[in-house]
């Protein structure tokens, strides 16, 4: 039986790939932050609302790096097969849903779909590293660990922020 090839060596392959997925993270992390302050205004627990201020600020940052991997790998943006990750993105921030007149449910809804949101990403920028030093793009690979770094962070944070509010007695 033939093996088939794990990762393609050609370079002009791994970059589209590396690009494709770049693009999904970008586009997704640009909804996030023009749609994150609708919801420091929803939620009603202060801690909460002041985590989600740090994370607009964090993806804020964020999206520059990206558009600075771009200018470093001589690439453009491009929305195309952007739909399902951006789905998941819009879907959070919906509260036909699943709002309901709870304000520590809605809270809640909240910090899930931020974690669910978080997670998509850290795993977005472990593939996008590994594919960056595959591609040797030293400087796109630290750009990208500031990211993921700040997407562990800010994990970790709403971890907190839930163990507060959800745990309190």
């Amino acid at each position: 039986m033939e093996s088939k090839q794990l990762l393609s060596d050609d370079p002009a392959i791994l970059k589209k790939h590396f690009v494709h997925h770049l693009n999904r993270v970008y586009y997704g992390k640009r909804y996030l932050y023009s749609n994150l302050p609708k919801l420091i205004d929803r939620s009603s627990f202060k801690r909460l609302q002041q985590g989600i201020k740090e994370v607009w600020e964090d993806v804020g940052r964020q999206i520059e790096r990206i558009e600075k991997i771009y200018e470093l790998i001589k690439a453009e943006p491009d929305k195309e097969n952007c739909v399902p990750i951006i789905a998941v993105f819009e879907d959070a921030f919906d509260p036909q849903d699943y709002h309901t007149e709870d304000c520590m449910l809605n809270d809640i809804d909240t910090i899930l779909y931020l974690q669910l949101l978080e997670h998509v990403n850290i795993t977005s920028y472990r593939m996008l590293k590994m594919l960056a030093k595959r591609l040797d793009h030293t400087e796109v690979q630290q750009l990208l660990q500031e990211c993921y770094d700040e997407s562990k962070e800010d994990d970790h944070l709403f971890q907190m922020i839930t163990d507060e509010y959800v745990g309190r007695s």
